[in-house]
């Protein structure tokens, strides 16, 4: 396996050689993804097999046809059209045996690329148009994710999300679900949906259920809107990780907040791109964060919508925002220290994918040039 490309034009010296990131390290590396939405990481062909099935009709019935409709294109920055996308997947997913397949298929799609540990959220409430009841989806997707862990060595957790346009009730109902399955697939509960005029702080009673349970949370803010979201995420609601972040660096005092608490910032490329939240990738702000220490992960977000993987994830950030290798290992142990696992099970994941990556990144540290370890 060719680990180093040296004719990349923005190659680096290393060790009085030429050396860049090539995409088959990158594929090569231990990795996680904390930020992974079940509705948006469905297969194509999964989508016609399963609307084939349930007789439901779909806006094409082949595969280039469909990725026109369900993948962003190049340059292409509409949030509108980025969640009409999510109506389709939706409609497929409203019986146990369909929700089952697609997690056990998004946990096989990255097990192929060597992630290492997942979590998976979606909203129970959006699967009960055909009266699935909100246990039987958690379930569901429970059970598709131990099936790939069992053959594939995956480790996986599942993130209930509250949705900011729904009813603060219903955030507390699924709250109480989370809740119910603490321990039994579900390790965190996450708030999502619409940020401008749809403050968190009206659900701080789902994430007072949440906190005073000891259970991890996260929140979807700073993408579409600015800091003061993330200033509710962390004060109101106690977030452990921020879903996004994208605008952190507009407030240098939070941002410092931030950095000094360590919470984790849930950083996701193509999609910021697609949905608006910056112009392009050059744009995005995950280079100044790592630099100013921030506790900076990377993920997926949408697989299909921004037809990505979290291998060409970390490709973006080499060839438009100047991420380096150290960059990369600092990301990747971020990724597993941020995980809603016991202090135990994440120790012992960081062990191995430590090793593994000085093992695989040998060729880009020059003789005696040892990586601080971050924090």
């Amino acid at each position: 396996m060719a680990l180093v490309d040296q004719s990349h034009p923005h190659a680096s010296l290393h060790a009085g050689m030429m050396t860049q990131i090539s995409e088959e390290l990158v594929r090569a590396l231990p990795k996680t993804d904390l930020h992974l939405h079940l509705d948006g990481s469905l297969r194509l062909e999964t989508m016609l097999d399963l609307a084939r099935e349930q007789g439901i009709r779909l806006p094409a019935e082949d595969v280039v046809g469909l990725g026109k409709i369900m993948r962003m294109g190049e340059g292409e920055r509409s949030l509108e059209r980025y969640l009409t996308a999510f109506d389709y997947t939706l409609s497929l997913l409203q019986e146990k045996e369909a929700i089952e397949r697609c997690a056990y298929e998004l946990a096989r799609d990255c097990a192929e690329e060597n992630i290492r540990y997942i979590e998976v959220r979606f909203s129970p409430i959006l699967h009960t148009r055909h009266g699935l009841s909100l246990k039987d989806s958690v379930e569901s997707v429970r059970d598709g994710l131990r099936h790939a862990e069992q053959e594939f060595g995956i480790q996986t957790g599942i993130i209930i999300c509250g949705i900011r346009h729904i009813s603060p009730e219903s955030s507390l109902v699924l709250a109480q679900l989370a809740l119910e399955y603490k321990g039994a697939g579900v390790v965190g509960y996450d708030l999502a949906g619409a940020e401008e005029h749809f403050p968190a702080k009206k659900h701080r009673e789902a994430f007072f259920l949440i906190l005073n349970n000891n259970i991890n949370c996260t929140v979807h803010a700073g993408e579409a809107f600015g800091p003061s979201s993330i200033a509710q995420a962390v004060h109101y609601c106690g977030a452990h990780r921020i879903g996004h972040g994208t605008r952190l660096r507009e407030d240098p005092d939070l941002m410092a907040y931030v950095n000094d608490h360590r919470i984790a910032l849930e950083m996701c490329l193509s999609s910021n791109v697609h949905t608006g939240a910056i112009a392009r990738v050059a744009d995005h702000p995950i280079k100044v964060y790592l630099d100013e220490g921030l506790r900076v992960t990377l993920n997926t977000d949408n697989r299909l919508m921004s037809n990505t993987t979290l291998t060409r994830e970390f490709m973006l950030g080499v060839r438009h925002c100047g991420l380096s290798v150290h960059d990369i290992e600092d990301i990747i142990i971020y990724g597993f220290k941020s995980a809603f696992l016991p202090l135990k099970s994440k120790k012992e994941l960081l062990r191995d994918a430590y090793k593994e990556l000085r093992r695989l990144t040998v060729p880009y540290h020059p003789s005696g040039d040892e990586h601080e370890a971050n924090i």
